[in-house]
């Protein structure tokens, strides 16, 4: 009398922690899953999605994209030729709304040594007048206390830069000669940077 003795192996399931490891790889965050009981319906075809992710890398791409906008208009304005905005606002301007890659690197050693070579530079030599705020700027990004630099992206900080935008905006369309002389071929390139600035920091504030 021969017996045989079956062994039920139970097939292999991924574990909950690769499926969230695969999913946020991909660049998605995966929303918790309920566990379904074993049981005789397992084997049913369920109602409920069996899993869901939801990408929220998008948003935090479009904010980040709008800080290299707001950075890269705010240094064409600085070096600009087509406005008579009072350019000194842009340099606070620029600590709010610059990317954080861009505030780190300058808070650096590098950073440091540059302005410092670039301070140095400017006691004993003549440099152009354009370059003077780019100095500022780096000069006040060092040594700005860190209860301003907290100000960035906090509502307050939108808000003071949506204050300064505003400012500029009106100044420049002021001092241009309306809104059709601002299009003109010598000042539309001041012009599309100031509505950067201008728009830029009232999307991020709500």
């Amino acid at each position: 009398m021969s017996m045989s003795l079956r062994l039920a192996l139970p097939t292999a399931v991924p574990s909950p922690v690769l499926m969230r490891q695969a999913v946020r790889a991909a660049g998605c965050a995966s929303l918790p899953l309920k566990p379904q009981p074993l049981g005789a319906g397992a084997g049913k075809p369920s109602g409920r999605r069996g899993a869901a992710a939801v990408c929220h890398s998008s948003a935090h791409l479009s904010a980040r994209t709008m800080e290299w906008v707001s950075a890269g208009a705010t240094a064409v304005l600085l070096l600009a030729k087509g406005t008579a905005i009072n350019k000194s606002f842009l340099v606070p301007l620029f600590a709010l709304q610059s990317p954080c890659s861009v505030i780190s690197w300058i808070k650096s050693d590098y950073g440091q040594w540059t302005a410092f070579l670039a301070l140095l530079v400017r006691l004993f030599f003549f440099i152009p007048g354009e370059l003077e705020l780019p100095l500022s700027t780096m000069l006040l990004v060092s040594v700005a206390p860190y209860q301003l630099m907290n100000l960035r992206g906090t509502q307050g900080g939108a808000v003071l830069s949506l204050a300064l935008a505003g400012y500029l905006a009106f100044q420049h369309f002021t001092r241009v000669g309306g809104l059709g002389k601002a299009f003109d071929q010598g000042s539309i390139i001041a012009t599309l940077a100031i509505i950067c600035i201008t728009v830029i920091p009232l999307i991020m504030l709500f």
